[in-house]
């Protein structure tokens, strides 16, 4: 019947509400069925039948798109024929379907610009044009890498799994909904013959099942099918090179009434112009030293965030009578999240989400991989005299003083680099051009930290921006910086930072930390509607 709907949709357009309706979910419930037949593909099966299924069902929901341009599936009928082209292209290999997917993913922009959609659609746009030279370009000459075993961990906070590789491949990953699954494409890669076509079955946990999907070309796809939606964090390890995907079992929560944020500053100015008219930019702000840096100079503001807490599996960081430095910080990242996703046009990204271990260069890894505009590391202080107390925030560069050496040295010591790496190190601090846009960020979130608790806490102590060498900053593409929150060795803060609403706070600390630095890059005029 999808193969005739076109002729269908001719009589119906007068009837726009009950039969669109009827016709997406006949096509949605149709994708289903498709979708499922796709991943549960012999090896050695022929691709055409399906291939042209989905190219049918393409043309289907185009046609649902331009013949109901006022139904509100019109935009959702779009999306679905651009993901779906999309997915057969990634699927099956076909050049033509690549272009499908553009064509319809750019109509969706320009057809319903104001569709939530469209934020969707800029990924994929960006994945299949950098796909362009993988399919134009000939076939690589150097032999594939290998695919030699799965491992999968079931951990107390997570489930983990493991590829491993006879060498260092590229990969993406893609989270799916309806059923969930998580996909890993592995580029230029296939499997041992153990592997190939195999399916694991774990039928009660989050990950309930592994497949390995026939290679098509070059790729490799690994399909981790899950009980339910769970958030995930991949990341590569080096010798032996392996791809780390951690699911976690559930968000840290606490039992205590959530605390209201502070609301952020007000803008600088705030004029009144007529309803839908766009924020007016003002003059840029020069950074801390009066000037005006190269990334003010171009415009750039922040809109994707990578929030690290340290530490984690089995590095527990500072401890105090069973209280953990990861986990504190785990938890405290995981409020400031939620604070951040509230805000429009930002993107939250985490290093891990449960009590697993990331290397420490592997965390700024996930932050250039990722694209972020920011790297926000988390951790609490030692020290060996438990009256110490008090907050204070680093930028990378070289360590001034004994304090900030020491500090380093604890924070490096999970560090996997050995000493032939010194050189690369220090050309790689000593060449830090975001000296002064981390030094300036480190700034704005030690004010914001002392600004929001001492209401809470009379006696934090105002320690201020330092620098020292960590190894979790070295290499970021992007302003970062590490905060060190509390000192778990002081009595007086540890007490308090057991309980959820001092944690609350120093979230929503970091938080007007993060947007006061946004607003200093772009500093706008905030336009409201006229009444």
């Amino acid at each position: 019947m999808i193969a005739l709907v076109s002729i269908a949709l001719a009589g119906q357009v007068s009837a726009q509400g009950s039969n669109g309706v009827q016709l997406f979910k006949e096509a949605e419930a149709r994708e289903a069925t498709l979708r499922a037949e796709i991943d549960t593909r012999k090896a050695g099966a022929p691709a055409s039948p399906l291939l042209d299924r989905a190219r049918t069902l393409v043309g289907a929901y185009q046609d649902i798109s331009r013949l109901l341009p006022a139904s509100p599936y019109s935009d959702d009928a779009l999306w679905h024929a651009g993901m779906l082209a999309a997915d057969a292209f990634w699927e099956f290999g076909q050049p033509e379907d690549r272009s499908t997917a553009l064509r319809l993913l750019k109509t969706l922009y320009t057809r319903h610009p104001t569709s939530p959609l469209v934020k969707q659609a800029s990924p994929q746009l960006d994945r299949l044009n950098a796909a362009k030279v993988a399919v134009e370009a000939p076939p690589p000459k150097q032999p594939a890498v290998m695919l030699t075993a799965i491992r999968r961990e079931a951990l107390p906070e997570a489930v983990r799994v493991t590829l491993e590789l006879g060498g260092e491949a590229t990969y993406h990953d893609e989270q799916i909904d309806g059923p969930p699954r998580v996909l890993i494409d592995l580029q230029n890669t296939r499997p041992v013959e153990a592997l190939t076509d195999a399916t694991r079955a774990f039928p009660d946990d989050l990950v309930r099942q592994i497949r390995v999907g026939h290679p098509v070309g070059t790729r490799t796809r690994i399909v981790l099918d899950l009980a339910g939606a769970a958030p995930h964090t991949i990341y590569a390890l080096y010798n032996p090179y392996r791809v780390v995907i951690d699911f976690a079992r559930q968000a840290v929560a606490s039992t205590e009434a959530p605390v209201p944020p502070t609301p952020p500053a007000p803008a600088a100015a705030v004029a009144v112009a007529a309803p839908g008219a766009p924020p007016v930019p003002s003059e840029p702000r020069p950074n801390g030293r009066g000037g005006l840096s190269l990334s003010r100079q171009l415009g750039l503001g922040v809109a994707r965030i990578v929030i690290d807490p340290g530490h984690g599996g089995h590095d527990p960081g500072a401890m105090t009578d069973g209280f953990s430095e990861a986990a504190l910080v785990l938890d405290v990242a995981l409020r400031l999240e939620k604070l951040l996703a509230k805000q429009p046009g930002v993107e939250v990204v985490l290093t891990r989400r449960a009590n697993v271990f990331v290397p420490l260069e592997e965390r700024t890894a996930i932050a250039n991989r990722e694209g972020a505009d920011l790297f926000l590391s988390i951790h609490a202080n030692a020290s060996e005299d438990d009256r110490v107390r008090g907050i204070e925030t680093y930028f990378l560069n070289f360590a001034p003083n004994p304090a900030a050496e020491a500090i380093a040295a604890r924070e490096n010591a999970a560090s996997a680099r050995t000493m032939r790496q010194l050189p690369d190190i220090v050309k790689a601090i000593a060449l830090n051009n975001k000296l002064d846009e981390s030094r300036d960020f480190a700034s704005l979130v030690q004010a914001a930290m002392m600004d929001r608790l001492k209401r809470a806490n009379k006696r934090v102590k105002d320690l201020g921006v330092k620098q020292a060498p960590f190894v979790v900053l070295i290499g970021a593409t992007m302003p970062s910086v590490l905060a060190e929150i509390a000192f778990l060795t002081n009595h007086q803060e540890a007490t308090l930072l057991r309980g959820g609403t001092y944690r609350q706070q120093i979230a929503e600390a970091l938080f007007n930390g993060v947007m006061r630095y946004q607003r200093s890059l772009k500093a706008a005029t905030q336009t409201i509607a006229s009444q």
